[in-house]
């Protein structure tokens, strides 16, 4: 069968029809193809050669060499006798040759032939080795030899002209064009073979140190030559007035010894069927990554790791192309397969670096936008494929090939990042929008999601936007919470830079940006992470430990340092090359507890006999820890479920259960929301009887830094959205709808509503669709109930943004006192927030459908007036216009504990703001 040439590394030159992604088994390489991104060999017929006579007609080309009993047959007689195989330089051999040769032997030298005369044909010559006293039988039987040798020879025909382009000028190697080698013959001897171990592992792709065994490297004599590339029919050595082909010990490997003095900046050219490329060497260069490199890796210190591992675009010694990394250290080999090389990593083994279990290998000509894979041999000898876990592009799935990728975007948001941190967010006023992107506008691009997004969120009067997760996923309906490409934007609305603007856009308009953040667990895809190089290596090896009973994935294994800096360096690599204003961790409860969702006996304890994990904590304290010191200005937000003391206190302050604090800056009070809308959800007349569900979450409010979340986990899976929580009729469940929302923005802590809850959709979110827009059309006769509740939700952030009472003081109980928590017949919760200046604002929310008209509320006797600054029932939010039109001013009449009362109407099913006039 003809064999199939292999390309070596190559750029963006046209490439055949190639897979979208990489084969589960890599397919052969077609033939009769140039490899992208490598070099034409010029027609030598038109080849202008200097100083040297070329003869009319082609050049013929040698023929691929075979074995004999593992000897290469054109060296038989090199291998057999005391002289060495003697192949011809590049370009013809003219009348100087001659003289030269003759000159060598004492005799006068022939006068140079006229140019454009027939050159003389090759012809081997007798060592200086060969002494004068050997017999003239054994002279005769090697000149016989060396005679029939060159009879054989066969001539070079005219190579077909590769169908490739022009290179550009950064593919073309340091060495430049290739000069016509000196006159004379350039002995190559055969190169020291390689062991049967180390061939066999090289071939097999199980070989720590394939650099050792390919390249140049001085040896006595000169500097021995190893080239492995499959399916080519010969190689030769490109240098300054050198070209010598190599001599093919079979199975794709070539190689041979020449009398350099020392390594040359050299090419290669590679032969194939019908085409001829010249290519950079890989294994010409050495390692890129550095000892300290090195040592943070193998410490898990590295808080840099993307621009370590992975692939990255960069010049080596004036060489283009991308260095492979790769942390494996199970893998007895690992090699490079992608589309520059046809999914065939035969001729791209990678080198092991030491003892971290990183692999290496630089490619040269391969360009931003290729696909590649690693092809991991693991220990048991069989291979596997798989992507890169440090991918920071990937495609789009259910492809799943990684891509090499580098940054061009040009970033305009200096005056937002050099403001963020200018106060603290605790004691900052934070509201945040969240949005799963590839549903808030189905089909939209990050680039025209970028012309939308911010001016929507900006006009609603939100500070922030929390961003469901954007690292690449497999399934959609994991939402993004299961994850393969941790270092990777999902590619399914842009690239990486498409993203980097999104984000650029939004901190124009002055919009934040929060990222879900998913170091909790990852799934078993067998491409991805899991047992990525033949072991439990992301993955705890215990499955006690490493099994999530509830989502069918993995959980990583913290206490191991290679894991644990994977997983930090993450979470600032989001933050420095994304520009992410913060991150909300999830499932941290599931982190936190060995126990979590299991039974008796399907956990170990830890070793102090507890259920706490922890390797989960120091890796959490160390992530916010690092968070924190890098990147000024950026909020780390915990989604912890349990009690667990000291989410959001400081890491060195030791809590009554001996541990540090975890050291978020904020934690969702996942109490507070279960609490609030299982009371609003009753019917007013039995809620009297879940007063304490609305007052119990001020028991412990000053416990942590809290964010009251409406999430997306609120509206999904049979729980209705919020409107359709509430009871009664649809102008019921609006007013309750908007009197909760008055409620939760008046409350101390944060606050987080979905999308499509800002006007009240009706139906359950749906990632397929999104949110129902079409309630916003003014054709629909509805419209008018939806639009009111969101012109509501822009006027409780325009007032609490303008309101430091409302904010500043949300994390200490100065900020919050109660007016009236205990009205459990009346459906009233009445209290007053308080800013650093003592300023105060009254919040009364009223959860019956009556109108309670003068109803005394004890309030300070330093104020002359109230006014209201919001009433939920406003005719233009689709309420009843129930309100106070006059300033109220207090009487001498105590009341609630207090030396003054006011005494106002309250609206059915509202939630009432009032200031000091």
């Amino acid at each position: 069968m003809t064999p199939r040439p292999t390309p070596a590394s190559g750029g963006d030159a046209p490439r055949p029809t190639r897979r979208t992604s990489s084969p589960t088994e890599a397919p052969a390489p077609p033939a009769r193809l140039p490899v992208p991104g490598s070099e034409p060999v010029p027609d030598p017929v038109t080849e202008a050669v200097a100083e040297t006579a070329v003869p009319p007609g082609p050049r013929k080309r040698p023929k691929a060499v075979g074995t004999t009993a593992g000897k290469p047959k054109a060296a038989t007689a090199a291998a057999d006798s005391p002289r060495p195989a003697t192949v011809p330089a590049a370009g013809p051999k003219t009348s100087t040759a001659k003289a030269a040769r003759a000159k060598a032997a004492g005799a006068k030298a022939a006068p140079a032939a006229p140019a454009g005369a027939q050159a003389a044909p090759p012809k081997a010559e007798r060592p200086k080795a060969v002494k004068k006293a050997a017999k003239e039988t054994a002279k005769e039987t090697v000149r016989k030899t060396a005679k029939k040798s060159a009879a054989k020879a066969p001539t070079r025909a005219k190579p077909v002209k590769p169908r490739a382009v022009k290179p550009k000028d950064d593919q073309v190697s340091p060495a430049g064009p290739v000069a016509p080698a000196p006159a004379g013959d350039l002995a190559v001897l055969p190169a020291a073979p390689l062991s049967p171990d180390d061939r066999g592992r090289l071939l097999h792709g199980a070989h720590h140190a394939p650099h050792d065994l390919l390249g140049a490297h001085p040896v006595p004599g000169g500097v021995s030559f190893r080239v492995l590339r499959p399916h080519a029919r010969a190689v030769a050595v490109l240098a300054p007035g050198l070209r010598v082909p190599l001599l093919d010990e079979g199975d794709g490997l070539f190689s041979g010894v020449l009398p350099l003095p020392d390594v040359p900046a050299y090419r290669l050219r590679v032969t194939y069927d019908d085409n001829e490329i010249d290519v950079d060497d890989p294994y010409r260069f050495l390692p890129s990554l550095g000892d300290l490199d090195l040592h943070l890796i193998g410490e898990g210190r590295h808080e840099e790791l993307w621009k370590v591992l992975g692939a990255q675009p960069m010049t080596l010694q004036d060489v283009a192309g991308t260095r492979f990394s790769v942390w494996a250290p199970n893998a007895r080999g690992v090699r490079v397969v992608g589309d520059f090389n046809y999914w065939d990593g035969a001729g791209c083994p990678m080198r092991s670096l030491g003892g971290t279990g990183v692999w290496e290998l630089f490619l040269p000509g391969v360009r931003e936008g290729a696909l590649y894979k690693f092809q991991i041999t693991r220990p048991d000898g069989s291979h596997t494929m798989r992507a890169d876990p440090m991918a920071r592009q990937a495609e789009v799935p259910p492809a799943n090939a990684s891509v090499v990728t580098s940054s061009r975007h040009v970033w305009q948001d200096a005056a937002w990042m050099a403001s963020r941190a200018a106060r603290p967010v605790h004691e900052a006023p934070l509201s945040v929008y969240e949005v799963h992107l590839p549903s808030w506008r189905p089909g939209l691009t990050y680039r025209q999601l970028a012309e939308q997004l911010p001016t929507y969120v900006a006009d609603l009067g939100f500070t922030h936007v929390e961003l469901m997760p954007v690292a690449e996923h497999p399934f959609g309906g994991s939402w993004g919470y299961q994850v393969t490409g941790f270092y990777a934007p999902t590619s399914r609305m842009g690239t990486p830079d498409d993203f980097r603007f999104l984000v650029d856009s939004l901190h124009r308009a002055g919009i934040g940006v929060i990222m879900d953040w998913v170091p909790a667990h990852f799934p078993r895809d067998d491409w991805a992470l899991a047992e990525f190089d033949g072991r439990p290596l992301y993955e705890h090896e215990d499955p006690l430990k490493s099994a999530h009973p509830d989502w069918g994935t993995l959980e990583f294994d913290y206490g191991r340092t290679e894991v644990r800096n994977f997983l930090v360096a993450n979470a600032t690599y989001w933050c420095e090359e994304f520009h992410i204003d913060g991150l909300r961790v999830d499932a941290v409860a599931s982190m936190l507890y060995l126990d979590y969702s299991r039974e008796e006996g399907q956990w170990v304890p830890n070793a102090h006999g507890g259920r706490e994990n922890l390797d989960a904590v120091a890796f959490l304290q160390e992530m916010n820890a690092t968070v924190y010191r890098r990147n000024p200005g950026v909020v780390t937000i915990a989604e912890e479920s349990t009690a667990w003391d000291g989410v959001t206190r400081a890491t060195h302050h030791m809590g009554p259960g001996g541990f540090g604090g975890l050291g978020f800056g904020l934690k969702w009070n996942m109490g507070w929301m279960h609490d609030s809308l299982d009371y609003v959800s009753k019917e007013p007349v039995h809620r009297k009887y879940h007063h304490h569900e609305m007052t119990f979450s001020m028991v412990y409010a000053y416990s942590e830094n809290y964010v009251l979340p409406i999430s997306h986990d609120e509206v999904v899976h049979g729980k209705r959205s919020l409107v359709s929580k509430m009871p009664g009729d649809w102008w019921q469940q609006r007013a309750t709808h908007r009197a909760y929302l008055g409620f939760m923005w008046a409350h101390p802590g944060k606050q987080l509503l979905f999308m499509g809850q800002e006007f009240a959709q009706g139906a359950e979110w749906s990632e397929a669709h999104g949110p129902d827009w079409w309630l916003l059309d003014p054709s629909y006769g509805a419209e008018a109930d939806h639009r009111g509740v969101r012109d509501l939700v822009r006027d409780l952030n325009t007032v609490y943004g303008a309101t430091p009472a409302l904010w500043e003081r949300d994390t200490v109980p100065e900020g919050f006192a109660w007016v009236a928590g205990d009205a459990a017949e009346d459906n009233v919760f009445a209290f007053l927030r308080h800013d650093a200046a003592g300023n105060p604002l009254l919040a009364v929310s009223h959860f019956s459908p009556v109108v309670r008209p003068a109803y005394t509320l004890g309030v300070p006797d330093d104020v002359p007036a109230w006014v209201e600054v919001l009433n939920t029932d406003a005719a233009g939010y689709g309420g009843g216009g129930v309100h106070n039109p006059e300033p109220l001013k207090p009487e001498s009449h105590p009341s609630h504990g207090r030396p003054a009362s006011i005494s106002l109407t309250l609206p059915p099913l509202a939630t009432v703001w009032l200031r000091p006039a």
